[in-house]
């Protein structure tokens, strides 16, 4: 069985009590969500990530499960400046204490440094990566200084350059003119 099969379906009480670090190396083409966010994502572009899990002592008899996920990866986004591909680099550094039951998360939600998660027999730690990744994505990606100055033209005028037309417009008192001429 893979590393990959099993972040996917991980014992969160067994992996801490074994406290050995899962280190992985996931293409991010994988990641559904995160490469609709990605512009032209390579087929090898890959999320370099390691989770480890601990016992603490805490509420439970065991103990309390904690859960560290560190990432790094750069994915290539829309700049809104220049409408170009600008790679940005996402990094994630998080930890996870693990409770219960949904009500004691709401409980304690407030209280708390470290975000809370409801265990679960068979924990998605790679569905937990690709939300954190998702939210460490700019709100408006752009390059510090974009290869290509952006054109600021709108309306009419940015139509026509784009459609290689004339900048002049005929007037349309022109065929007006022309009958007065002719009548008059």
């Amino acid at each position: 069985m893979s590393k990959s099969l099993q972040a996917s379906r991980l014992n969160m009480q067994a992996f801490a009590r074994e406290g050995v670090p899962l280190i992985e190396t996931t293409l991010l083409q994988n990641m559904e969500r995160l490469a609709q966010e990605a512009r032209a994502l390579e087929p090898d572009s890959t999320i370099n990530w390691q989770a480890s899990a601990e016992l603490r002592p805490g509420s439970g008899a065991d103990g309390d499960v904690w859960l560290h996920l560190t990432a790094k990866t750069s994915v290539p986004l829309t700049c809104q400046r220049c409408m170009g591909t600008v790679s940005t680099p996402l990094e994630v550094d998080q930890w996870y204490r693990f409770v219960a039951t949904e009500d004691i998360a709401m409980a304690e939600d407030d209280e708390s440094e470290e975000d809370l998660l409801v265990m679960e027999p068979q924990f998605d730690l790679l569905a937990v990566l690709e939300d954190e990744l998702l939210m460490a994505l700019p709100l408006v990606p752009m390059h510090d200084e974009c290869p290509v100055a952006p054109v600021m033209q709108v309306g009419e005028e940015a139509l026509a350059k784009e459609a290689g037309e004339q900048d002049e417009k005929p007037n349309p008192f022109a065929l007006l003119a022309q009958l007065k001429k002719k009548n008059g």
